[in-house]
This record gives C-alpha cells, structure tokens and sequence, in this order.
C-alpha cells in the first residue's frame, strides 16, 4: 500500500491551512474548492488529509455517502496521519456512533499523543458515555498540557467527583481557586461563586455537614445567591444538631417567601427536635401555623399544610375557612388542592358536610352559615355547586355530579372550566364519545386556550378519532409542516403515547408502533443533546447545574411518559409473537369475503378516499420540503431515520425487539412489579426457564401479594411442571430450590383456592384465580369463567376499566366463552355502570341520567396520561 507524505509543499501546504480554516469558519463551498485546488494535481490527487477534509466538509452539506467514501480513501492513503484519524472520528461522532469515535480518537493520539483538539474531543465523549476513569486520565492529559487553562482544572475535578473520589475534586478545585482568586478580594465574582457553591455540594455530598458550613460561613461575601446560602445554612445547622440557629434561618426565609412549604416543614422539625421528638403534637403544629397565619392573612401555605395532619373539630374549623376564602375568590382548581385529603374517608365526608351546608345557605339566604353576618356574591353559589360536581364524581356519583355541573352552566353558559368538568365526569363515568363532545364545546369557547385544546385532543384520542386530534393540535404547530410531524418534532410526548393507545386499540398495530419508536427516538435525542452541554457548563463554570444534568440524563428512561410507550410497544410486541401479521390481518382486508356488496363498495370508496388524502399529504410534503435549500435539507435529514409502521410490523423477532423497550426498565424501573412481569410474559415466549425465574423472584421482591403476580407465579409453576424432565440436572435442581423459597405448598390448586381464600373482597384477585385455574386446567373452564366475572357487593376493587377488560376477554371467546356469557356479563355491569357505553343494552336508545345512581366504587376508574383522575 502506497503512503502518502503527510507534509506538502509551501503551496499546497497554504491551501490546506485555508481549508481547515473554511472549516472552522463553516463556509464549506469555499473549503470545497481550496480542496479541489490541491486534489487536482496529480502529485497530491490521493493526499490523505485533504481527502479526509473534503469528506468532512461534504458531510456538512448533507452529501454523507461521499464523504464517509472520501474519509476512508485517505485514511487509507496516510493511516499515520491524526487528521485522517481525527476527521473519521468526527463523522462516527456525527452519527452518534460515540463508541466507534473513540478508538478513531485513540489511534489519532497514537501518532499525536499531544494534540489538545483530540484530547478535549475524546474527552467529551468519554463523559458522554461514562467512561469516567478515561475521562479522568484525558482530563489530566489536557492539565499537563495547558496547566493555565481554566477548563483543564474544572474538568479534572468533575472527573474526580464522578468517580465518586470527593477529597479529591474539592482540593483539585481549591488548588486551581487559589491561583485564580484572592481570599482578600472583595469584588462579586459569579464565576468564582460557583466554583465556591460546587465545592460546598461536593462537601454535603461527602456528609461533611461542619466543614461545609464552616466552608459557607468562611466564603459567603463571595458567593452570589444569597437565598441559596441560608437554604443550605439552615439544612447544615438542621444536620448538625444546631437548631436555635436552624430555627432562626427558617424564621427569616418564611418572613423572605410565606409560601413555601419546605421552610415551614424545616421549622416544624427545628422545633420538634428542640424538645427532644420526631413530631411535634398536633396542637404544637397546628400553633405554629396559627401564628403564620395572624402574620401573613393573605398567604395560602399556612392556611393549607395543617389541613394535611388536622383532625376531627380543628380539621373542621381549618377546612370551613379554607373552603370559604377559596369559594368566595372563585378559585377553579379548589378541589384539585384538596385531593390529596379525600384518601381519608372522614376528611372527605367533613368536606362534603361542609359544602353541602354551604349550598343549601347560599341558595336560601346568601349566607354560608345563618349565624354570619355578610352576605355573599352570586358567583360564590356557583362556584360551590362546582366544586360539589367534582366532589361526587370523584366518588362515582354520576347523577348527583351531573345534576350540579348542569346548574353551574344554566347560570354561566360561558364558563370553560364547567364544560371541562362536565367532560371528565362523563369520561369518568364511560361515556367517553360524550365526554369528548363536551370537551370540544368548551374549546371552541376559547380557541387559543393551549390547555383547554390539547386537553380536548386527548378526549378525542381516547375514543381514537386521531385525524380530528391532530386537527385540534395543528392549531398550534407550525404552517407548512404537517401537524402531526411537527408534534413528533417537537417530542410532545403526551400526544405520542395517547395517539400509539388509540392506534393499538384501533388494530393498527404498525402505527401505534411507529409512535412508541418515536418516543424512544425522542428520549434518545434527549441523551444526545446533553453533548452540547459538556463543553458549555465548563465553559461557564455552572458546575452545579452541569453535575444535576449528568444525574438527570442518567436516570431519564425512569420518566414515565417513557415507561408508558415502553409498555405500550412491548404489548404490541408480544401481540405480532401471538399473531404474526400477514396481509390478511390488515383491518382493511380482513373479513371481505364475508362482506355484502354494499359494504364492499363502502370500503372500497373508503380506501380511495384515504388513498386521496394520503396523496394530497405527500404533495404538501412535497411543496414544503422544495421551498428549502439543499444544504439545509442535508443538514436537516443528518443522521435522521424515518420510521415506517409496515416495516416495524413485518420485523421478524417481535420479542427481540420487545427487549429493547425492556431493558431500560429493568435497570431504572426495577422498582415496579409490572416491570417484571412484562419481562416473565417475554421470556415465557422465548421459554427461558431462568429468566423467567429471575422475574418472578424480583416481581415477588416489588409486591408477592399482587394479582397479576399471582397469575404469572401459576403459569410458571404450570410450564416448570409439564417441561422439567426436558430441563438439564442443574437447571432442575437451581428451580428446585427457589421455588420452594417462592411457594410452600406443592399441590397448585390448593395454592390458587388458598390465593382466593386470603384476598376473597378482590375482584382482582377473583379474576387471577379464575385466569390461573383456566391454565392449570382448561376442562374447568366453567368454574374459571364463574370466578372471572363475578361481581360482589363485597368487592372493594370493582371498577369501570377492570370490568370493561373482562367483558373484552369474553367477547373475544377466552376461557371459552359464549356469545351468552358476554351477554349476562354486560346486562350485570349495566347496573353497576348504567351510563357506560361499554355496557349499555340495545333497548336503550341514549344515554341519560337514570333514576338509579351509579355505585360508589374505586376513584381509580380511569386515569389520565398525566395520572390524574
């Protein structure tokens, strides 16, 4: 192989310069033809470096084929060159392939060990990936190099405290501070003051509470965020045992900020542990808030924290205040701020005693109580029958719910929030058309409410109208891009997760994909942008804030708007392995044998009007994308894949791919026990006997009392049974031992009555008997479908979606149902549920306001993305 001199004559060598310069000044063309220049003499037409840059600058403009063909040709032609080297780096760091990047780094360095461009570069990869001992030992060859820059000290230290050595990056940071600040300097220095604020951090996180204070008290004229200071002055004298002056600095932070919470659960604990308790009494707290209360009459925090620990007469007089300062202001999201109290059954009921004495006053005299004096606003009526519409939904009272919000929009026809109540407590409720109907009444009030009509879109998604959804939230996006690509674009991640649901309910398993992948590109792209930040943060000296997002970024994947399209793509997953899609499986082919010609030309017009709007969506596509500049078009579909729900359908190993979404799961979200029966349910498929016993061990680690838990134990236990003479002697004996360790008795149908037996008011666990006896046995299938859709006055856990799911099973035909068993089923949760959809009977026409109320039942009925009810 002929090597190519790295060194070039004074001309060409003038014109190299002037390319990297191009580079560095992103004027690409011009560097194209300083290429060009050199390229063109036959001398130096293989010259390694300057193939290397023309590779790198054609990836600039979108030309990556050529300039991945361009790079490798002149590494090729000079494998001893660090710029070839250098520049291949470049190209895999562009296409996020870090890890390749780095051995590009490594062997650059190899012929330039000194280079500090490659150093800092490799460097910011290592830390990118946690590779943190190499990111020391590269910070470090960066400090020997450039001692006297402010980078190479900042970077060795973060090096150290990400290795978890502290004394380390604090006296590392010292050594630099000193030669870059006086002690005796008096002039405010931001840059110097977080320097001073990350060495304190690093202190606490060692638990050195006394040097760190003593390190606040010594430095805090130069330190520039003087609320942050007493907040952690006050949480040291806290750790320390120092609770006078603790006590103190909480007082001054109240007087600074009344509202917040942590300063007045900061004293309660100063004062606490000055009496030598953990908790003070309840009379001890409720004078503390007292107190505040006479000082500040306006604040909100000292009126509403006792509320959480009051109880019986003081609770009352707490709440009755609360309830009438709020009711006379108007305040919407009142109920939302006493949620969190209805987990008490006696608050609640105080609650509703109150309220409902308060409505029936107001109607008659004006008055919340006949014994005041000051007679009430209108408004002030109307805003309690709001609130009551809200309390009894909460419990399921739908025609009492209904009934008050009706009277609060005869009264104000032009109230958003009414209609948007109104919508909940008909979604709450099942009639989930109507609750949308109702949403979109109260949007069209107010179209540039962002709330009100994203909120209106997830109606619409719940009962999978995805292109009026889309409708809605292209209000919002930009013009000329489709809305929904620019809803991907933006990584509106709530639109992504409902959207995949309503999809996946639809059948259309490849789009519902497309948007979990989406997702998970989102996420990705998260991971990706914190690249930009490495050098930045340093840059800046926000060390603080830098060290927050490197945790943050570690942890991102236990979000739950990941979890929730992780989960949704590994349902989808384990869907294609049960049923694998073909052709005939498409919604639209399925069943045109069986069709009548009437509707074979309805779906046949359906089809070429899908088809049309499909074709005037490319050709928008089409307008917009050729009104941009090829350069930007380059840049912009850099490194970009586009996802395709029929190639996504038609993969070959769904559960490989389910793994995928998994094992993200498993490392940040361990701490949930669907987590792992996701991962039983996979390697069940794939009939990995220990890996299915590793998530049944950590699924009984999470909750061993769980329905779903049950479920899964029992078809383990079934498959180990019928496969275990197939299994190896050492396998046999590792299942011998931990099952025994998981279950006592051996004879599983007395374990699953005896399961039955200790949770005998869980409709829940009515249902995992039943789907678990049906496993051991499938010629009790009768019994099974006994257990399964029984419903109790007795069950504590009945609810909307539960009953929904088993009336789905049956009418698909599981446990070999009938056609009448999904009748009977459905006639028995129309009691329960009369204004449910789901259930209603054909002799009813439309949904009203029965005369029966529904049962008060479980609030968790139905819940929001976000996770409220």
């Amino acid at each position: 192989m002929k090597i190519m001199p790295t060194q070039l004559p004074q001309k060409e060598n003038t014109l190299f310069k002037r390319i990297l310069k191009c580079y560095e000044q992103k004027q690409y063309k011009n560097g194209l033809k300083f290429c060009k220049q050199i390229l063109s003499n036959p001398k130096f037409s293989e010259h390694g470096e300057t193939l290397a840059m023309k590779g790198l600058t054609l990836n600039y403009l979108g030309r990556k084929d050529e300039a991945y063909d361009y790079v490798k040709r002149g590494l090729k032609n000079d494998l001893r060159s660090h710029v070839c080297w250098h520049v291949y780096g470049l190209l895999q760091r562009a296409d996020h392939k870090y890890d390749e990047a780095i051995k590009c780094y490594r062997n650059a360095l190899k012929w330039d060990k000194d280079n500090i461009q490659i150093l800092r570069d490799l460097s910011l990869l290592q830390v990118q990936m946690r590779d943190t001992e190499g990111f020391r030992d590269t910070r470090y060859q960066l400090l020997k190099i450039r001692p006297a820059q402010r980078q190479s000290w900042i970077g060795y230290s973060i090096s150290y405290y990400l290795l978890g050595d502290y004394d380390m990056a604090f006296t590392v940071m010292e050594e630099f501070r000193k030669t870059l600040f006086q002690d005796n300097q008096t002039k405010l220095d931001v840059e110097h003051s977080e320097m001073l604020f990350y060495q304190n951090m690093v202190l606490r996180d060692q638990e050195k509470y006394k040097e760190s204070l003593d390190h606040l008290n010594n430095y805090q004229t130069k330190m520039a965020d003087k609320l942050q200071i007493q907040e952690i002055k006050a949480m040291l004298h806290l750790k320390i045992n120092e609770l006078k002056q603790a006590e103190q600095i909480y007082k001054d932070l109240i007087k600074r900020n009344n509202e917040n919470h942590a300063y007045y659960e900061g004293l309660e604990k100063c004062q606490a542990l000055l009496v030598g308790v953990d908790q003070l009494s309840e009379t001890d707290r409720l004078a503390i808030y007292l107190k505040y209360r006479k000082k500040y009459p306006r604040a909100e925090a000292p009126r509403a924290l006792p509320l959480g620990f009051a109880t019986g007469n003081a609770f009352k007089e707490l709440v009755d205040d609360f309830l009438r300062i709020a009711l006379k202001k108007g305040v919407p999201p009142l109920f939302t701020n006493l949620k969190l109290l209805y987990a008490i059954p006696e608050k609640a009921k105080i609650i509703e005693e109150l309220v409902m004495g308060f409505a029936t006053n107001l109607s008659t005299i004006n008055k919340f109580a006949v014994t005041d004096d000051e007679l009430q606003n209108p408004t002030v009526l109307l805003w309690t029958k709001f609130f009551l519409a809200q309390h009894f939904d909460y419990f399921r009272r739908t025609k009492i719910a209904m009934s008050y919000i009706d009277q609060v929009l005869e009264h104000t026809p032009t109230l958003i929030e009414g209609y948007v109540v109104k919508a909940k407590i008909f979604k709450h409720a099942g009639c989930l058309d109507d609750a949308a109907k109702w949403m979109d009444e109260g949007r069209s009030l107010d179209t540039a409410d962002r709330f009100v009509n994203s909120k209106c879109a997830k109606y619409l998604l719940r009962i999978n109208n995805v292109e009026r959804a889309i409708e809605i939230c292209g209000m919002f996006t930009k013009e000329g891009i489709l809305p929904d690509e620019d809803l991907d674009s933006m990584q509106c991640m709530w639109f992504g997760i409902e959207s995949a649901a309503a999809h996946k309910r639809k059948g259309e398993i490849g789009e519902a994909l497309r948007k979990c992948h989406q997702i998970e590109k989102n996420f990705n792209e998260i991971v990706e942008d914190q690249f930009d930040f490495h050098t930045y943060c340093m840059r800046k000296v926000t060390l603080c804030a830098y060290i927050k997002l490197l945790k943050l970024e570690d942890v991102i994947r236990n979000h739950p708007f990941y979890y929730k399209g992780a989960k949704l793509a590994i349902e989808c997953y384990i869907g294609l392995h049960d049923k694998p899609y073909t052709k005939s499986n498409d919604s639209n082919e399925a069943g045109k044998d069986n069709m009548t010609a009437q509707e074979l030309k309805k779906l046949k017009s359906k089809q070429r009007r899908a088809q049309k709007k499909l074709k005037i969506e490319e050709e928008k596509k089409l307008a917009i994308e050729s009104k941009e500049p090829k350069e930007a078009e380059g840049k912009k579909e850099e490194g970009k894949v586009k996802i395709v729900a029929e190639d996504l359908l038609q993969c070959e190993k769904p559960l490989d791919e389910a793994l995928k979404f998994l094992i993200p799961l498993q490392l940040l979200a361990k701490e949930r026990i669907e987590t792992h029966l996701m991962a039983f349910e996979i390697f069940y498929r794939k009939e990995r006997v220990l890996l299915m016993l590793q998530s049944i061990k950590r699924a009984a680690q999470c909750n061993s009392t769980h329905h779903l838990y049950h479920e899964c134990l029992l078809k383990f236990l079934k498959y180990v049974q019928c496969n275990n003479a197939n299994f190896s002697e050492t396998v046999q004996q590792v299942l011998k031992l931990e099952i025994s360790k998981l279950v006592t008795e051996t004879d599983l149908f007395v374990y699953n009555q005896s399961y039955l037996e200790s949770h005998s008011n869980s409709m829940k666990a009515h249902i995992a008997v039943g789907k678990s006896l049906y496993v051991l046995d499938e010629g009790e299938h009768v019994k099974a479908l006994e257990l399964i859709t029984k419903l109790s006055d007795h069950f504590t856990d009945t609810n909307l979606q539960l009953c929904s799911a088993v009336h789905d099973h049956l009418l698909n035909g599981d446990y070999k149902a009938s056609e009448s068993d999904a009748q009977a089923y459905q006639k028995k949760c129309h009691e329960l549920f009369p204004f449910a959809v789901k259930f209603k009977l054909s002799q009813s026409a439309d949904i009203t306001v029965e005369e029966k109320d529904t049962k008060e039942c479980s609030p968790d009925i139905m819940e929001d993305t976000d996770g409220k009810s």
